[in-house]
């Protein structure tokens, strides 16, 4: 599916959210590359799930997304799937005791997803937004920055999460109006 064909699934009552998606599955002054741009992408809508987005996301960023960016893509959701759940409770229940204990949970992967360390927190950045862990955005918002990675760049992959999260949405009012 072509990202006109996605668009056109979302109906006028969400125009804005239509205008959004092309924005931000363009570069504009983030500073992000195409590999960030639609990796970051790709790693939200395996997120959230939804196979037309996924489709297209690998269709329009084909030629960005080679196969290590997809295995890393896989990996963040998967691991934030998992740490956002588990990180998000301890932050709500505000238990220091719960807190200091070991989460034991493998994650060995973020050690080393196969891509660069900067390209993978953006991923993972932008998951946590979506799944709403507080503690994570701090910790992969702060180690961003200690990467250098500039606040645009940071503020494009939240955008990318929010309108990726809002078209899923938009399309599901219409397939059921």
């Amino acid at each position: 599916m072509k990202l006109d064909d996605l668009k056109a699934q979302i109906p006028d009552t969400a125009k804005d959210i239509r205008l959004n998606l092309g924005n931000v599955l363009s570069i504009g002054e983030s500073g992000l590359t195409q590999p960030q741009l639609w990796g970051t992408a790709l790693a939200v809508a395996y997120s959230i799930g939804n196979p037309s987005l996924t489709g297209t996301l690998l269709t329009e960023g084909a030629e960005a997304l080679c196969d290590e960016i997809q295995h890393a893509a896989e990996i963040a959701a998967a691991l934030m799937a998992m740490n956002n759940i588990y990180y998000r409770a301890l932050h709500l229940i505000e238990d220091q005791e719960l807190s200091a204990l070991p989460a034991r949970l493998r994650m060995n992967a973020l050690g080393n997803p196969g891509i660069d360390k900067k390209d993978f927190e953006l991923m993972c950045l932008a998951i946590s937004a979506l799944n709403g862990c507080g503690m994570c955005l701090q910790s992969h918002a702060s180690t961003l920055k200690k990467e250098g990675v500039s606040t645009a760049m940071i503020q494009h992959s939240l955008k990318i999460a929010a309108v990726l999260h809002a078209s899923v949405c938009a399309m599901h009012f219409k397939n059921h109006n």
